[in-house]
């Protein structure tokens, strides 16, 4: 088994740790690879059966150690790491952003963006295995081709700009799903709106936008002005109605008072963010944020992390309860004897919500279906199939 680690806060090193474990306790042989990968000596530490430690995007020396434990059947071979109706598409390594509370770009360099051509070839021999959703993700997929200048790469013997709107495009006219990871809101995003509103790519923007006071946001050394945010925010919806946003936060940040959060919690409320993801800060060994002053108790940031998704709960009720008697395209992810569970174009696979069906339907994963929703909870929807 190869366990692929987190290194980015204490709580992700314990959760990987604990995981290295399970995988030995049931499989025995195991490789660890990713960011934890480049600590060995803590992985060995802690687990030291481990078969190999190995860092980030080192997919060749992954592969060398599972040859050395495991050679491969003679014939050709293929496996995904996820199921087969729906893969991750890489378009990037690294990260230019120096933010205070992270170590990317120690851990996983700087931006290294892949080629264009090499991209879409990839993701052309994916739809052709079968896979109906596309998950572009990096650590900055807003950047990708900045690194390159942009240059032009060729496809088929066609000159391609390497630039996110260019690969958007080209995602756009494969027959899946397009859905984008990690944008931030730099001008470029802009142009994705309109292939968003012309259901080229799906109509969702995951963009990461970690606090909303001017002086907290000084402090991460992430862009200030929220303001701004949203004015764009209400730009982006009227151009797009049906838009979907996604995005994540840090609370209890070194310095922030009640009143920083209290700001954030207005912003909350007036963006009304679709999809939200919260964390309570914690200090990460080797990044600045941790010599700043008044660092804040735990118990402190637990207590405004509960109380910030308590709000963004009540935002998800609403704005999920809005959607009963609207008809929706779902993607099957799961079928079982007594209900189905799918995915709309509002929700990513694990961090988003689910759509469930109950009772038993002749699906299987992978199958596009037509839904009417009847009922809504705090994240997730229940919906009954339409058969006309």
């Amino acid at each position: 088994m190869i366990v692929n680690t987190c290194g980015f806060i204490d709580a992700a090193v314990d959760e990987s740790l604990a995981t290295i474990g399970e995988a030995l306790s049931e499989h025995g042989r195991v490789i660890v690879t990713g960011c934890l990968g480049s600590r060995a000596e803590l992985v060995r530490e802690v687990h030291p059966q481990v078969l190999a430690a190995i860092g980030p995007h080192a997919y060749a020396e992954v592969m060398a150690a599972v040859h050395a434990h495991l050679p491969p059947p003679p014939g050709p071979f293929t496996s995904l790491l996820t199921p087969p109706h729906f893969a991750y598409l890489k378009i990037s390594e690294g990260y230019n952003h120096r933010c205070s509370f992270c170590i990317i770009p120690n851990l996983r360099g700087a931006l290294t963006s892949r080629p264009i051509g090499e991209v879409l070839g990839e993701a052309e021999r994916l739809v052709a295995a079968g896979v109906r959703e596309l998950l572009v993700i990096s650590q900055d997929t807003s950047a990708y081709g900045r690194d390159l200048g942009y240059r032009t790469d060729f496809r088929n013997g066609r000159p391609v700009r390497t630039d996110l709107d260019t690969l958007a495009r080209a995602l756009g006219e494969l027959p899946a799903w397009v859905r984008l990871h990690y944008l931030y809101p730099y001008p470029q995003v802009d142009a994705l709106i309109p292939l968003m509103a012309e259901e080229r790519i799906l109509p969702y923007l995951d963009i990461p936008l970690q606090h909303a006071s001017p002086r907290i946001l000084e402090a991460m050394r992430r862009p200030a002005a929220s303001e701004q945010v949203l004015a764009r925010i209400a730009d982006w919806r009227e151009r797009c109605p049906g838009l979907v946003i996604r995005s994540t936060f840090i609370v209890g940040f070194p310095g922030e008072t009640e009143a920083d959060f209290e700001q954030l919690l207005r912003f909350l409320a007036a963006a009304r963010l679709d999809r939200v993801g919260c964390f309570a800060y914690s200090p990460v060994a080797g990044a600045a944020a941790n010599a700043l002053p008044d660092q804040l108790p735990e118990a402190l940031r637990e207590e405004r992390l509960e109380r910030f998704m308590a709000v963004q709960a009540a935002i998800s009720r609403e704005k999920l309860k809005a959607r009963i008697g609207q008809r929706l395209t779902v993607l099957v992810d799961e079928v079982a004897a007594d209900q189905v569970i799918a995915r709309s174009y509002a929700d990513a696979p694990e961090i988003d919500g689910t759509v469930t069906v109950p009772g038993p339907w002749d699906l299987e994963p992978g199958d596009f279906i037509e839904v009417e929703v009847t009922d809504a909870r705090d994240h997730d929807l229940w919906v009954r199939p339409i058969e006309d």
